[in-house]
């Protein structure tokens, strides 16, 4: 597993969002510029989080984007999940997978089982409130 600038760069705008909340909207344009992201990628992952809740869009002058829940009431493997379709280690375990014939007699099938658990848990462990607290006080880098 590989988790894409896709799911990175929503993380970041998510955590970026949550530093500068005011309860306006933010410009796309300011995010782009503080995280150094294309503002034509970050249309595109900010679409697909809009579209899920997970902000609210608005457009014109005033417009911009702003969470509609507290930071700690996000989890990063929502995001994740959201973002790259999966966090499963092998295909099997997409949710989408088609049955596999070897399943019943697979060797592997619960180490993998144990993986995807364990992967999920820990994502689920973190919240977009964690992301924003950095140990040394510097910047941060997803």
């Amino acid at each position: 597993m590989m988790i894409s600038t896709r799911g990175r760069y929503a993380l970041r705008v998510m955590v970026d969002l949550a530093e500068h909340a005011t309860g306006a909207f933010t410009p796309l344009k300011e995010v782009a510029e503080r995280q150094d992201i294309s503002q034509k990628y970050l249309e595109s992952i900010m679409s697909n989080l809009s579209k899920s809740g997970f902000v609210e869009g608005a457009q014109g002058k005033g417009g911009g984007y702003r969470l509609v829940r507290e930071p700690e009431e996000y989890k990063v493997g929502e995001i994740l999940r959201l973002t790259e379709g999966s966090l499963a280690p092998v295909a099997c375990l997409e949710a989408d997978a088609k049955p596999c014939a070897m399943s019943p007699h697979c060797r592997t099938l619960p180490m993998w089982n144990r993986l995807n658990h364990v992967i999920n848990e820990f994502f689920d462990s973190y919240t977009i409130a964690d992301l924003m607290q950095t140990e040394d006080g510097g910047d941060y880098v997803i």
